[in-house]
């Protein structure tokens, strides 16, 4: 293996597909990627590691990978000394508690000498704790839905989405135990290299701008010069928005870049202060 940095990223699974489009996002061009555990990027320091998810928190305490891409709920399962380094906002998904529909629990200290299948053990003794609750622990690998109806337990804990599973099985979603979310994990044993520390920060760089765009708009729009100020009231641009010229001197045109979700609680405003043309594009990256 080279010496470039190396990131661990989910072989098949949720993961995959989202870990790949942010690399690309960033820049960064790996080909032939399909099929295979290792890649190196063709226009960056940096080779890919496919590994299953739950290996790959220990291939990075161990620095065998310098970083990697992974769930949460496997980050904090495994208990490894690795550092988190940002959320990354896509793979999200909920550990929850799953109790039979029949059965109704109104409060977590109903959970008092309980018996709950989970394959999150850690997790769950970890809140268990918190909470001051005595429950038995089961560890189930898989087919943790059918403990149940089987009498193995009483109640389930497992990563919970849409909630079908739970239904096909008879179950019903209760407490909120864990919200999950991929995110960047950092081996804490490779900061002496100042090589492997310079790709690393650049690459963070193109991360944080790729996850900053993908919540950002760039909004372009005609304004009458004499509603110039009030419109620039309404817009909670990132920065102060561009004001330029037009041919028609009675209007000019404003740039400015802003989170998505505000576009749209805006654009009426916009439109009543006498804004025309409202353009919204996407943006691919932004450096602050």
């Amino acid at each position: 293996m080279s010496e470039n940095l190396k990131i661990a990223i989910q072989k098949k699974g949720r993961l995959n597909n989202k870990s790949m489009q942010l690399l690309k996002s960033c820049g960064i061009e790996i080909e032939n990627f399909q099929d295979r555990l290792f890649v190196t990027a063709s226009n960056f320091n940096l080779d890919v590691l496919f590994l299953r998810d739950d290996d790959i928190p220990e291939y990075v305490q161990e620095n065998v990978a310098h970083i990697g891409i992974v769930g949460e709920n496997e980050m904090l399962e495994k208990g490894l000394d690795v550092e988190p380094v940002k959320k990354l906002g896509f793979g999200k998904c909920s550990l929850m508690l799953g109790i039979p529909e029949k059965d109704e629990l109104n409060n977590i200290n109903e959970l008092e000498n309980k018996t709950i299948a989970t394959s999150y053990p850690r997790i769950l003794k970890n809140y268990l704790a918190e909470n001051k609750i005595n429950a038995k622990v089961i560890e189930l690998s898989g087919s943790v839905e059918i403990a149940p109806s089987l009498g193995v337990a009483d109640y389930i804990c497992d990563l919970v989405s849409s909630g079908n599973t739970l239904k096909l099985n008879k179950l019903k979603k209760s407490f909120n135990i864990l919200d999950s979310q991929a995110v960047l994990i950092k081996s804490k044993r490779f900061d002496n290299n100042p090589n492997l520390k310079r790709t690393f920060e650049k690459l963070l760089l193109r991360i944080e701008s790729s996850l900053k765009a993908r919540k950002s708009k760039y909004i372009m729009m005609n304004v009458p010069k004499s509603s110039l100020e009030q419109i620039i009231e309404i817009i909670p641009s990132l920065k102060s928005p561009t004001v330029l010229p037009l041919s028609n001197e009675g209007l000019v045109a404003i740039h400015a870049v802003i989170n998505e979700d505000k576009f749209w609680e805006i654009n009426e405003d916009l439109k009543k202060a006498g804004a025309s043309g409202i353009l919204s594009m996407p943006i691919e990256n932004i450096i602050l």
